[in-house]
């Protein structure tokens, strides 16, 4: 039987994960900071599906920040490197039912890099049972900048009336248009901050801190982290 806490009435429909601690894994170990880095891809792949076979419907990914790029350049290179294979490695998994979307200024990303997204998203766009977003040159403060931009442009045209400008306005302009606001953020590696990830969207969000780097976050680990978020009182400003 389903562990209570892993029942539908309890689960979250959105959880967040700052996948951190990467490179320290690697240092502890003599190794590259790249080993790190490949070790939390597969760990990825495996909680994405764990994720799916347990009825999560979206799970967002902080994989790089746009505070990323200041790290050093064959860092950089290494991280787009793996992404790109993993955007190559989508196409063996056409049957596993995860859709994937990507948040993210993608102007900055390189033509390659761009077009398999777009041939992954549009690849998987049919797929129903778990919505896997990749937050990739993210930043929540530049989402908000965009989105700003985006209404005020609307306005100066004359198409949007400032009085419409409200939250649900707002929202429909970030990349997270039409997807539920994450429920839960879970931060592994023992550090305690949100790093900029889902600035709007995590305004009533539950956030638990794992002391536990990303390459060593099993299933187990998550099924903490739920039955953590099964025991808060979610109030959303209101009262118990």
């Amino acid at each position: 039987m389903k562990k209570e806490f892993l029942q539908p009435e309890y689960l979250p429909h959105h959880i967040g994960i700052i996948m951190d601690g990467n490179g320290r894994w690697a240092k502890k170990r003599g190794l590259p900071r790249s080993a790190g880095h490949k070790k939390g891809a597969n760990v990825f792949g495996e909680i994405a599906r764990y994720c799916r076979d347990i009825g999560i419907r979206y799970l967002t990914v902080y994989a790089f920040s746009t505070e990323n790029w200041k790290r050093p350049e064959g860092e950089v290179r290494e991280l787009m490197s793996l992404l790109k294979q993993y955007l190559r490695d989508t196409k063996k998994y056409k049957d596993e039912n995860i859709r994937l979307r990507f948040l993210g200024d993608r102007t900055a990303l390189d033509d390659e890099l761009r077009a398999l997204m777009l041939e992954a998203e549009q690849g998987s766009r049919n797929n129903t049972a778990l919505t896997v977003c990749m937050a990739i040159n993210y930043g929540g403060r530049d989402e908000i900048r965009l989105a700003v931009q985006q209404i005020a442009r609307k306005v100066q045209s004359g198409s949007l009336a400032v009085d419409a400008i409200d939250e649900a306005c707002i929202a429909k302009h970030l990349y997270t248009a039409e997807i539920p606001d994450p429920d839960v953020i879970i931060r592994p590696s023992g550090e305690k901050r949100s790093s900029n990830f889902l600035a709007w969207q995590s305004a009533y969000s539950e956030y638990v801190f794992m002391d536990i780097l990303w390459p060593d976050f099993t299933t187990d680990d998550l099924d903490m982290a739920l039955l953590e978020y099964s025991k808060r009182s979610r109030r959303f400003g209101g009262v118990c």
